[in-house]
Formats: structure tokens, C-alpha cells, sequence
């Protein structure tokens, strides 16, 4: 059996097999979708703000030179930094100026763990681990303000990116390989002109229900991923946008 690796974390084989934090929420965005890339058959495009965030995440885990060997798009046709990951270094670079923030993402980097949760395989990467102390993860996002989602009114970043549920599971995966609950910390930086910094703890009882949350969605998304349930559509994002297919004309009332 493949040992799961840094190299092969993100591979389709790696992703049918067990689920991750990201694999969940694409589940949550949209069912269709997150089983099309779970089977080879889409792939979300690969945005500049998504690149900006693995750039400074790759710059923390040593494997910076890997990654522009691989997005040969963050250079100009003269060999420079574009200059949107010219931002991405000037975070970097405050990042570094921080004794507090570097403390916390001096841990032992990109640490893989699996179990099960509801019976389900598991996976996590954790950017920063302090054994028997603390699990840091390293985000790079566009500011701090609150952000509305649909359905839910207006919530923190840490809620709206569901960072509460990636804690959770990161925690609990910990848990079975180690026998510790660790507190769940996020190291978080602004890509505004001049970067914002903070460390947020997760407090318990919200990891809590988010890991409620995760175990009552979980069973059914593998199950999709096996072929036992059909995967609902969305009908808002991409995905479902490419494979549409129109059946009859729609009345207007039904567009209020």
C-alpha cells in the first residue's frame, strides 16, 4: 500500500482514499463539483490570490524553489517576480520581523498524520507542530473583516473560511496518534499593502461543534465519493455552470 507523503498528499489516488479538511468544504460548496475533482473529471482553476497564499506558505516550509519550479506563471517574461508575489515577499518579510508569530510557526513543518473519523479515513498536513504543546496552521488571506455568507449573516474570517472545522478535525486526528487534545492556533497574515498579523486561538467549545459538524456531513460524502448517494448540484459555481444542460424555458415569476 502507498505510504502517504508530501509528494503524493494532493494526488487523485490520495484524495479518493481519505478525506481532508479541503476536500470537506468543497464538499460543502457543492457536491457535483468536489466529486468531479475527486475523479479526475474538473479541476478548480488555480487563482492568483490562491498562488499568493502557497507562496508564502512554501517560503515557511523551505520548499520555495520547488514551488516557482512548478508555477513558472509568478515570473514576467523577463525572469522577474510578478508583482503580486512581490506582495506575497513583503509579507514574508513582516512576518519574519515578528518574534511572537515566528515562535508559533517554528515548529516541526508539514506533518502528516491520518486516522478515521465516523469510520471515514482521514488526512491532515499541519504547517507548524509543537509536540505535545500546539498545532499552528499558516493563512495568508485578503484582511481580517467580517465576511457575510449566504444563509448565515455576517462572521468572522476564522468562521466564514471554516478554519473552526480544520481545527477541529487537525485536532482530533492529533488525538489518535498522540493520546493529547492540543489547542488549535491560526497564524494568520493580510495581503494588504501593508500586512496585518495575528495568532487566534480556537477556543474549545467551538472545535467542538465544528467536529460535530464535520462527523454529521462526513458519512454522506463518502458516500457520494463511493457511488452510494448522488452528489446534489449547486447550480451557482463553476462546475455546475460548464455542465449545465437546459431542459425546458423557465417563467419569470420563478426567477423572484
Amino acid at each position: 500500500m502507498k505510504q502517504l507523503t508530501n509528494e503524493n498528499y494532493f494526488d487523485l489516488e490520495m484524495q479518493k482514499k481519505y478525506f481532508g479538511v479541503s476536500q470537506f468544504k468543497s464538499f460543502e460548496k457543492c457536491e457535483a463539483a468536489a466529486l468531479a475533482e475527486v475523479t479526475g473529471n474538473y479541476e478548480r482553476e488555480r487563482t492568483t490570490a490562491l498562488l499568493v497564499g502557497s507562496y508564502v506558505d512554501a517560503h515557511f516550509e523551505g520548499t520555495l524553489d520547488i514551488f516557482k519550479a512548478k508555477n513558472p506563471e509568478v515570473f514576467t517574461k523577463k525572469g522577474e517576480l510578478r508583482s503580486e508575489y512581490k506582495q506575497a515577499e513583503v509579507v514574508i518579510n513582516r512576518l519574519e520581523r515578528d518574534p511572537l508569530f515566528m515562535f508559533y510557526m517554528n515548529g516541526e513543518k508539514q506533518v502528516i498524520m491520518t486516522g478515521e473519523i465516523e469510520g471515514v479515513p482521514v488526512k491532515i498536513k499541519i504547517d507548524s507542530y509543537h509536540p505535545g504543546k500546539m498545532i499552528v496552521d499558516l493563512k495568508v488571506m485578503k484582511d481580517f473583516q467580517d465576511i457575510y455568507v449566504e444563509g448565515k449573516g455576517r462572521l468572522s474570517w476564522i468562521e466564514a473560511w471554516s478554519y473552526d472545522i480544520q481545527g477541529a478535525v487537525y485536532q482530533e486526528i492529533v488525538r489518535q496518534n498522540t493520546g493529547l487534545k492540543l489547542p488549535f492556533f491560526i497564524a494568520a497574515a493580510t495581503k494588504e499593502k501593508e500586512p496585518d498579523i495575528d495568532i487566534v486561538e480556537i477556543p474549545q467549545p467551538f472545535l467542538d461543534v465544528a467536529l460535530e459538524h464535520f462527523k454529521e456531513s462526513i458519512m454522506r460524502y463518502d458516500g457520494i465519493k463511493d457511488g452510494i448517494f448522488e452528489p446534489v448540484r449547486c447550480e451557482k459555481c463553476d462546475y455546475c455552470k460548464m455542465t449545465k444542460v437546459l431542459r425546458e424555458p423557465r417563467k419569470l415569476e420563478v426567477l423572484n
